[in-house]
């Protein structure tokens, strides 16, 4: 079945289409939409509010969508990494993270990315296709700790802001009434940020934003990022300026420290610069190494002295401690490439 007849991902105006299409009465979308989201079910059949005639109809046009993970890692530290079937016999990876007072689970949105970060193994994959809304949404819905989870990230596969649509129809599933109900502070969406798409992220959603900055000098970030050459993050903050961010809602940039590049004064100081007036936070992450990069691991005292050095300056900043490491669940390391992208 193609992704038009998975009932899974679709929103309550999409459900409204499906219903009206059957001859089903309008009530039927909120109930279908409960059932889809608020519960946890493996056949249109067992929609018992709906009449046999409406589950019979459903089931003849329409499945369910779901699709349970294939593969699970564990790690040392409690980190769980999960290997999700998508479209096409692709594959996409999500990590769960539990700790102390929070449960999140890290979402992928694309299998693959076509920006090519030298530091994301993700990127080094290259591009083969989008996910749909109801498989960005599986992956917590056939997730064995669903009922634990209390934040979600969408910082996985992928660049969120590249598949802007099914994101967003995503985000609306979660955070509705008719859907999971979700508080949009519980959800973050990271972007290396795309110019146009960052002001309409934040126009029509109410989760927050994390950008990924990495380095404040153009010349740096285009040497690891290739998206500053169409993107510049000049472009970017100007977007972010140029909303109105309530009290509520958090920017964040998330900066990967690498070792003797990118974390100096000079460069603590240029942060504060391109950050002023923008109330956020910045995420420091000790870069985790790829194969055959030459880029290198910082040392833990080289960060915290430079989290230091950014707090003196007035940049809020924290240290993003890595979960996951040992199974590959880390930060840049989430990659579907050794499988060929495809189902054995």
């Amino acid at each position: 079945m193609n992704r038009n007849d998975a009932l899974f991902g679709k929103t309550e105006s999409e459900l409204l289409e499906v219903s009206n299409k059957l001859g089903m009465p309008r009530y039927a979308a909120k109930q279908i939409a409960g059932w889809l989201y608020k519960k946890k079910i493996l056949s249109v059949d067992e929609m018992t509010n709906l009449s046999a005639v409406s589950r019979k109809k459903l089931g003849k046009e329409y499945d369910l969508g779901l699709s349970g993970f294939s593969e699970a890692r564990v790690s040392s530290d409690g980190t769980k990494k999960y290997l999700f079937p998508v479209q096409n016999g692709m594959f996409v990876e999500a990590a769960y993270i539990p700790e102390r007072n929070r449960n999140t689970l890290c979402l992928s949105t694309q299998v693959g990315c076509r920006w090519g970060c030298d530091f994301c193994m993700t990127g080094k994959q290259g591009f083969t296709g989008n996910l749909s809304a109801g498989e960005i949404i599986n992956q917590l819905q056939s997730l064995p700790e669903k009922e634990n989870v209390t934040n979600i990230v969408y910082m996985g596969m992928g660049e969120p802001l590249d598949n802007l649509e099914e994101v967003l129809k995503s985000l609306e599933i979660l955070t509705s009434e008719w859907g999971y109900a979700m508080s949009p502070r519980r959800i973050t969406v990271s972007t290396i940020g795309i110019t146009g798409k960052v002001s309409r992220f934040l126009k029509e959603s109410n989760c927050h934003l994390a950008v990924s900055l990495h380095t404040p000098f153009e010349d740096e970030r285009m040497s690891i990022m290739p998206v500053e050459k169409v993107h510049p993050l000049e472009k970017v903050l100007e977007e972010i300026r140029g909303f109105d961010i309530d009290n509520q809602r958090r920017i964040s940039f998330e900066y990967i420290v690498f070792g003797d590049m990118n974390h100096s004064n000079r460069h603590a100081s240029k942060l504060a610069e391109i950050l002023k007036g923008i109330k956020c936070r910045i995420n420091l992450i000790p870069y985790n190494p790829l194969p055959g990069s030459t880029l290198e691991e910082p040392y833990s005292e080289a960060v915290e002295k430079f989290r230091d050095t950014l707090i003196k300056k007035g940049v809020f900043s924290t240290i993003r401690k890595s979960r996951g490491r040992d199974i590959s669940a880390a930060c840049g390391l989430l990659s579907t490439k050794n499988r060929g992208d495809r189902a054995e």
